[in-house]
């Protein structure tokens, strides 16, 4: 059991957490939520010892077997397999004192050493960090390569199997997701639902914590509220609780203003002065529930594109990958990744591309783009193609020490200051900030600078590669929307299932060289890769990987085959009800951010009213004019509480 009372915390000058009181029990899963910047990474950085609370108290069992992913990874020449075992500390030490001990021909120490590895299953030690290995997305034949050899985001992949490796009764992931392609994350969640200790993780994907959390804490202006269930439990939760709390606080103003109007009234007449006074005493009883502070969500859109031509881009026969070395002969050192590909975006198509990182997911969105060009084949581009492309480095790409305007104003030569900044204000880089350097700004920041940027130019295609890695919650629900209002053609490769489906309506799935129509949505391909990873739908993959009756990927790898005429009229069918879905849908999202500007306008007008309730001065004149104001916060309470109704049974729906 982990106890935390009182708790407090700061970083700097700034008090990220006060008066934290939680309770956490053995065996439960927790996510951690919140807004960037919150005190998510504080919490666990306290949890580990490397940050003095500020006040109260962390308990946690003696003895406490305590794991969590290494930020950084020293680059070794040790074996990946090897840095997995060690791992576990004890029986890295156990292995290391049996070497040692037959190196010095030692036999009674080697007997021991033997011993202990027993005792701590070291002998399955190879089998069972090979599985971490392979689930995380290691090729069999990477499993010994030398741990410096692999680029940055494998070498935290190798972090995290480190950690699972590592016997522990409380694990801690700090956005274990971000690294992953979505076949590891379905992996993975799958692993954390039977690790049998506490688990504490922080992550931005609701999916996955939708698949893994018995519990959330949620950190919100300083404090910490625990619930029960997943993540989608919470959001409902949480929703209730701000409706009942704002109830509550209606009352409570009314109430206290029914009793500071007769305390005003009486206070001065003998007759009815222990009457004042009880009053007076109610009042300083009452509990002072706040209201809820209406947060406006941050929304943008992607300008509407000046041309939308059909077929937009399109690959023909393609192999892709990257070109021999110059001065080389023939193909000498030309890497072909994907061979025979064919490939068509439609204005309005949404396409996600599914499969394991390594697989040519990202050289397939470099060769649409043009930064590859074809090794062999044609890449067909409409004359109007304006492409927008969000590259997994795009983030880093941006250059310290220059403002958001300065940015801007590189790509819009001639444009107005006022413009720029208008421009850049509707995504929330508003007043200074616009003239801050990316120095200061968060990973979401400069995430949301880098959409920015590519949304400037009016793109008709949007290529994304893993945008969401920097981004919470809140800015990913408006890319969601976004990405659900683009009219122009979108490919997206994610690891957030939320995302894909809510704005892809086709899959692809890139692997062994090709690319085929994954005929299917995620939660089949969730479960098809599950079956696939048990083993008992090895032969239904090879053959057109079908599990059961649920459709997994295509016979063939294209769609502009004339022999498949009638799947081409399927996917055109698909696309067409894709497209009318959310014309459906676009009603309900306008409505609700009707209903969210609405709130904040009502939230904002009842705080006026309830300042006017509590001034004393204001009972001394008109009774009518007291009557007004009360009437009038009594309809905006029943608007507000018509208005969240309504909200949440849109989103429920």
């Amino acid at each position: 059991m982990i106890r935390m009372k009182e708790l407090a915390l700061r970083r700097g000058g700034r008090l990220l957490l006060s008066q934290v009181d939680l309770t956490l029990h053995p065996g439960w899963r927790v996510g951690v939520v919140g807004r960037n910047g919150c005190g998510k990474s504080s919490l666990f950085a306290a949890l580990l010892g490397g940050l003095d609370l500020d006040a109260g108290s962390i308990e946690r069992p003696r003895g406490q077997r305590v794991a969590t992913v290494a930020q950084e990874t020293p680059a070794l020449p040790d074996a990946a397999i090897d840095y997995v075992i060690s791992g576990d500390v004890e029986l890295a030490r156990a292995l290391t004192d049996e070497a040692e001990a037959q190196a010095r021909g030692d036999h009674e120490a080697v007997a021991r050493a033997h011993h202990r590895i027993e005792e701590l299953s070291g002998y399955d030690a190879h089998a069972r960090a090979g599985r971490l290995l392979h689930g995380l997305g290691f090729a069999a034949d990477t499993h010994a390569t030398a741990v410096r050899e692999f680029s940055g985001g494998w070498r935290v992949r190798l972090n995290l199997a480190r950690a699972l490796m590592a016997p522990s009764d409380l694990l801690l992931l700090d956005e274990p997701t971000n690294h992953l392609d979505l076949d590891a994350v379905v992996w993975l969640e799958d692993w954390l639902r039977r690790y049998p200790g506490t688990l504490l993780v922080i992550s931005h994907d609701r999916e996955f914590l939708d698949g893994i959390a018995s519990h959330i804490v949620h950190l919100d202006e300083g404090r910490a509220r625990l619930y029960t269930g997943n993540y989608t439990s919470f959001e409902r939760q949480r929703a209730e609780h701000l409706r009942q709390q704002q109830i509550s606080h209606q009352r409570e103003q009314a109430e206290r203003a029914h009793l500071q109007s007769f305390i005003d009234r009486f206070k001065a007449k003998a007759s009815k002065a222990r009457q004042a006074q009880s009053r007076v005493k109610r009042l300083e009883k009452l509990a002072g529930t706040e209201a809820v502070r209406a947060q406006s969500p941050f929304r943008f859109s992607f300008p509407v594109p000046g041309k939308l031509p059909s077929p937009l881009l399109r690959l023909d026969q393609v192999d892709a990958g990257y070109a021999a070395a110059e001065g080389a002969t023939d193909d000498a050192g030309e890497h072909r990744v994907l061979t025979g590909v064919r490939f068509s975006l439609e204005p309005g198509e949404r396409v996600a591309l599914l499969g394991p990182n390594g697989a040519g997911k990202s050289t397939l969105v470099k060769t649409l783009v043009g930064e590859l060009p074809p090794l062999a084949g044609e890449r067909l581009a409409h004359k109007d193609l304006r492409v927008g492309y969000f590259a997994q480095h795009t983030v880093e790409s941006l250059r310290e020490g220059v403002s958001a305007i300065d940015h801007l104003r590189a790509i819009a030569p001639g444009i107005s200051e006022q413009e720029l900044r208008n421009y850049l204000g509707g995504w929330n880089f508003a007043g200074e900030r616009a003239y801050e350097s990316v120095d200061t700004f968060s990973g979401g920041e400069r995430a949301r600078l880098a959409l920015a940027l590519i949304a400037w130019h009016r793109p008709n295609v949007l290529l994304l590669d893993e945008p969401t890695n920097h981004l919470d919650l809140d800015m990913r629900d408006a890319l969601a929307d976004a990405l659900a209002d683009f009219p122009g053609a979108l490919v997206l490769v994610a690891h957030d299932r939320h995302l894909i489906g809510l704005v892809c309506d086709s899959f692809w799935r890139v692997a062994e060289g090709t690319v085929s129509e994954f005929k299917g949505d995620l939660d089949d391909y969730s479960r098809w890769l599950r079956s696939r990873d048990d083993g008992g739908a090895r032969a239904a993959a090879d053959d057109g990987g079908r599990v059961g009756a649920d459709p997994a990927e295509p016979q063939g790898n294209g769609r502009d085959d004339a022999s498949d005429s009638q799947d081409g009229a399927s996917a055109r069918d698909r696309r067409r009800a894709a497209a009318e879905q959310r014309a459906r849908e676009k009603p309900i999202r306008d409505r609700i951010r009707s209903i969210e500007r609405r709130l904040a306008v009502i939230g904002s007008e009842r705080g006026e009213l309830e300042g006017r309730l509590a001034d004393p001065g204001l009972y001394a004149g008109p009774a009518d004019q007291v009557r007004d104001l009360m009437q009038r916060q009594h309809t905006l309470a029943s608007e507000q509480v018509a208005l969240e109704e309504e909200w949440l049974d849109l989103q429920v729906d």
